[in-house]
């Protein structure tokens, strides 16, 4: 048992369940892509093959989780937060958008056998298959128990937060996805239509927007995190809009915990006046196994977050990344080097923040000091 006066939370970046990695699932969608260069999603199954070697076919539903389970059974965090990143449909309808990613939802077990218990849906790839993919997700999502955020039927539907008991308390999860991630501006929830929480830009309007929402539902004793698709998929480069809008949400939002994704690796990590920021979080799950082109980043290594708050101000108690290898589709336990490279590359981009993580004996990384800008 922990502290009741803490709340332990997992959050996890970009999680792709579609394409490659559905192709592996016990029952994958027909693999037809509309790429210009890809025509089946069984090709990113060959791709991966040949640099690592074979994958399982019907795979069971733990196996692309891997090592992550063990973490997770070993942590047991009161909650565990993925940006899901798919479509789980089987509509044909699909958005001529370059890239599309689907789930047969007849795969939706490989996300509650790993337990996860949110799912933010406001990025670019819920509405790969059109209204009736999104429709058949979140219906999927449903009966599955497990809670989604930043989509919806409406614009009030997509608004508004995932409120989920926690011993304690509560954790309010708001979600919006920004142009900036690649979400097309006709994929904004209206009071009318269907789609995404939507934020056209990260301004001053924005963040009274957020805490205008944060101030009619929180409560004492409750914790605030923001989900933010936004920015590039590649590239270390923090804008000073985005870290003015993140201080911003913690200053004047209520917000405890800034959860930033999209970038395809992970980025810079800052304590501002005692509350996270994660810039980027990274991919968490993909099937780029086989794609070269961006080795310098090494999106092959990902993270695990486990972050520690306090109930009484949802201040940063503890704060602990879990580095997993992608390999054959699965999160592998990574070796003493990987982990120290990604650990010297997010001590590198998180240095003018102050921050500074230090590598275990177990290749944890742990928040060792917090130094104040200048």
């Amino acid at each position: 048992m922990h502290d009741v006066g803490e709340v332990r939370l997992c959050l996890a970046g970009d999680v792709m369940l579609g394409r490659g990695i559905d192709q592996i699932l016990p029952f994958p969608c027909e693999p037809g892509l509309h790429e210009t260069s890809v025509s089946s999603a069984a090709r990113y199954v060959e791709l991966a093959e040949r640099v690592n070697g074979p994958i399982p076919k019907a795979a069971d539903f733990a196996y692309v989780w891997g090592d992550a389970l063990v973490e997770l059974e070993r942590r047991r965090p009161d909650l565990w937060l993925i940006n899901l990143e798919t479509s789980i449909t089987t509509s044909t309808d699909w958005e001529a958008k370059g890239i599309n990613y689907r789930m047969n939802p007849l795969n939706a077990g490989v996300i509650t056998t790993a337990h996860v218990d949110c799912c933010s849906l406001a990025n670019n790839h819920l509405l790969d298959w059109g209204e009736a993919g999104l429709r058949e997700t979140l219906e999927t999502l449903r009966r599955a128990g497990i809670a989604t955020v930043g989509v919806g039927h409406n614009r009030t539907q997509a608004e508004a937060p995932a409120i989920l008991p926690v011993p304690g308390g509560r954790v309010l999860v708001f979600a919006f996805g920004l142009p900036s991630s690649g979400i097309p501006n006709r994929w904004a929830a209206t009071e009318a239509t269907p789609g995404i929480s939507f934020l056209l830009e990260p301004s001053a309007a924005a963040v009274e927007q957020i805490a205008d929402s944060v101030r009619a539902i929180r409560e004492p004793g409750d914790v605030v995190v923001v989900s933010l698709h936004w920015g590039s998929n590649w590239g270390y480069e923090v804008s000073c809009e985005h870290s003015s809008f993140a201080h911003g949400l913690i200053d004047h939002g209520g917000v405890d915990i800034v959860f930033g994704h999209s970038s395809h690796h992970p980025k810079a990590v800052e304590v501002y006046n005692g509350k996270l920021i994660l810039y980027g979080c990274g991919d968490l799950i993909n099937d780029y196994e086989g794609i070269g082109g961006k080795g310098a980043f090494r999106g092959d290594l990902v993270l695990l977050y486990f972050v520690t708050l306090r109930h009484t101000d949802g201040g940063l108690a503890d704060l602990t990344l879990i580095p997993l290898h992608i390999r054959n589709f699965r999160l592998n336990s990574p070796t003493r080097k990987d982990a120290a490279w990604l650990c010297d590359v997010l001590n590198r981009e998180s240095a003018d923040y102050g921050t500074h993580l230090d590598l275990g004996a177990d290749n944890s990384l742990t928040l060792a000091r917090i130094h104040a800008r200048d």
